[in-house]
């Protein structure tokens, strides 16, 4: 095996390493990821006083990451080692290899931005509250001056959340409100 290694040229030497090793390592990326350990960090940027692969950034966003270097070297050399001998000049194929890299960089990333939109964040947010009817659970005295307690269902799911009025009179349990704002973390003010 290494005499059959030995006789290649040293560019057709380079790709196979540079294919075989990132291999390996995708191997062992996708592994890990299977079993729950494969996770991509945020990279420090420094002065720029954030990530450079967080999926919020903008147009970057996921490109500067570990196991992106390793799709483009995936890419990268597989399609040298394996178009060596079908482009004979070594700067086009040095250029074949890059665009293909790249490519599997974009369709990568393309492919993670799609399994992400498929996720849900199923976490109560006051904020989608407002607008809604509610359930008195417990009275809400008036002109805020206590809190009572309402239940309102968001999203499937019934929360019981405290709430304030501005109304002159109390609102009795089992009245109907509707959720006009948030007042605070864990306070919505009815009417």
């Amino acid at each position: 095996m290494m005499d059959l290694f030995n006789s290649l040229e040293p560019l057709q030497k380079f790709f196979w390493t540079i294919a075989c090793c990132a291999s390996l390592v995708f191997i062992i990326q996708t592994i890990m990821t299977f079993v729950g350990l494969g996770t991509d960090t945020d990279v420090d940027a420094g002065p720029m006083d954030g990530s450079v692969d967080s999926m919020e950034d903008g147009a970057l966003c996921g490109v500067f990451s570990f196991r992106n270097l390793i799709n483009f070297l995936l890419g990268y050399g597989w399609a040298g080692a394996l178009l060596y001998g079908t482009i004979e000049k070594g700067l086009l194929l040095q250029l074949v290899a890059i665009a293909v890299g790249l490519l599997f960089v974009l369709a990568f990333v393309f492919m993670f931005r799609q399994v992400m939109k498929l996720s849900h964040d199923g976490s109560f947010k006051m904020s989608e509250a407002v607008g809604l009817r509610a359930d008195v659970y417990l009275r809400i005295p008036a002109a805020r001056s206590g809190r009572g307690k309402v239940q309102v269902s968001v999203m499937g799911s019934v929360h019981e959340v405290d709430a304030m009025t501005d109304r002159n009179e109390e609102i009795p349990t089992g009245g109907q409100v509707k959720i006009t704002k948030v007042l605070g973390d864990d306070l919505l003010l009815v009417e």
